[in-house]
């Protein structure tokens, strides 16, 4: 049995406005080739300016990630010529990245539904700027240099991870956590948070063998796929007497396999060299004060402080704290409402999230609705208080939406009050009774012999039901089964 070691190198491109070390804006899917500036295409004479905003960032995620902070950093030229890098070189940190040694703690279930729960190490976050994008058509390759030198946060784990659905579960971990920092948005299809992986796999008491890196990795999912996926070919070949040589290859998504893309470098090729036009960057007390004040809590920390706080479960916690916002939502609504937290937590995951996927709406952006937290909370306290049903309440939300109107003045207008005086729901059973003969001879027969217990039960729904339907869903249908139990029991309704 082998044992496989993977470890990830996780590209993210900060939210800052302008690129790492030049003014030139930073904009996906702007004509190509429009921002960019003697600076970021490397010419001779151009100085680069450090970009602060990337720099506070980066030292958000390495807080987050439990990393070492050091006292000082600075940059390096990192050597490589691809048409993608106009300097042909990288600035780069290599020697003192700003953070290191950290660590992020991974609880869930991978995609196989097997528990994970392990402590993956941080090697490093070190901070640089990104290539250009290289697109191919047929025997042409086009240059687009608008990404070259976008503010980018490389974050590097040791070997700790050992398939790919813990590598999956990493990634959506550390996702939702720079999402939550508001330092990046989090889109793979986008390429604003790229992996790569490497992958070795050896005989347990042999530690770790010939790594392969993967890339074109750009979904959580074709990470898991494109590791399984190698862990198995390595298998085979060292089954076969075969070694595994050290190079990069790509995940094929349409074949499903990895395919070879070159040889691998290792770390001398790169010819790194301190960068000669930028300072070692030192903070002061009133720089780490800055990063502080812009911290927030951690996914993991409110999904855990909101499921005791609450009272609610810890799936729906993890469902709610998925994104920040619909977190902030919830608690916006609970705050106003603090009686009515499981009512509100069912209702986000459920008819929230349903009308969410209908008008096309993300998650993240929950806040656009017109059913914004003040009016859910209204609407779980008319439903609390039993002065509407759960159906209306649902219809409620659906018309606040439509009409962008309170629901207290929806209710009103609709007739919607609920119906809970026994001495009128009584009137309205003896109705339904009345005119339902052959349910009503079928139900006395089945309490009369004592026995069906599914059968009286489906009967009494059906009067209820008839009894809901009479009201428009007015009639309290809990008070309504009363009524039918009682009469059917003592010949009498329930007058209370």
């Amino acid at each position: 049995m082998y044992q496989s070691y993977i470890g990830l190198e996780v590209h993210i491109h900060l939210l800052t406005k302008t690129k790492v070390f030049c003014r030139c804006r930073v904009a996906f899917g702007d004509k190509p080739n429009t921002n960019i500036c003697p600076v970021c295409m490397g010419y001779p004479g151009a100085l680069p300016s450090l970009n602060i905003e990337a720099v506070r960032m980066g030292y958000m995620v390495a807080r987050s990630l439990n990393c070492t902070i050091p006292p000082r950093t600075w940059f390096e030229r990192k050597q490589y010529f691809y048409p993608d890098m106009p300097k042909n070189y990288q600035i780069t940190q290599f020697a003192s990245p700003l953070g290191k040694q950290g660590h992020l703690t991974l609880i869930g279930r991978g995609a196989d539904v097997k528990e994970i729960k392990k402590n993956v190490r941080i090697k490093e976050c070190h901070l640089e700027e990104d290539s250009g994008k290289m697109i191919h058509t047929g025997a042409v390759s086009l240059l687009d240099y608008n990404r070259a030198g976008v503010s980018l946060l490389e974050i590097v784990t040791e070997p700790d991870l050992e398939s790919g659905e813990e590598a999956e579960l990493f990634i959506q971990e550390l996702r939702r956590m720079v999402r939550y920092l508001g330092v990046c948005d989090g889109n793979m299809e986008e390429g604003s948070l790229r992996a790569d992986a490497n992958v070795s796999i050896n005989l347990p008491e042999k530690g770790l063998g010939n790594k392969v890196e993967l890339k074109n990795l750009n979904s959580s999912r074709f990470v898991r796929l494109g590791l399984n996926h190698e862990i198995t070919r390595q298998g085979k070949m060292l089954d076969a007497g075969k070694a595994i040589v050290q190079e990069t290859r790509s995940w094929d998504e349409v074949r499903g396999e990895t395919v070879p893309m070159r040889q691998k470098e290792n770390a001398h090729d790169y010819r790194y060299f301190p960068e000669p036009d930028l300072p070692v960057f030192c903070p002061d007390d009133s720089f780490f004060k800055s990063v502080d004040e812009a911290m927030v809590e951690l996914p993991r920390a409110k999904m855990v402080r909101i499921k005791n706080q609450y009272g609610i479960t810890e799936e729906q916690a993890e469902l709610i704290c998925g994104e920040k916002e619909s977190a902030d939502y919830f608690e916006a609504a609970v705050a106003i409402a603090p009686k009515e937290a499981a009512r509100i937590a069912n209702w986000v995951l459920t008819d929230i999230r349903h009308i969410l996927g209908r008008e096309g709406i993300a998650l993240k952006n929950i806040g656009a609705l017109a059913l914004n937290p003040r009016r859910l909370a209204a609407i779980a306290v008319l439903s609390g208080e039993g002065r509407i049903t759960g159906k209306l309440a649902k219809q409620c939300m659906e018309l606040v939406i439509a009409e962008d109107k309170e629901p207290e003045a929806i209710v009103k207008a609709n007739n919607w009050e609920q119906l809970s005086d026994p001495v009128t729901i009584a009137e309205l059973v003896k109705a339904v009774l009345a005119a339902e003969e052959k349910a009503v001879a079928e139900l006395k027969a089945v309490v009369s012999e004592g026995g069906n217990e599914k059968r009286r039960k489906s009967l009494t729904a059906y009067i209820v039901g008839k009894v809901l339907a009479a009201t428009g869903g007015r009639a309290d249908p809990k008070i309504a089964a009363e009524q039918v139990e009682e009469f059917f029991k003592t010949g009498k309704f329930f007058q209370n």
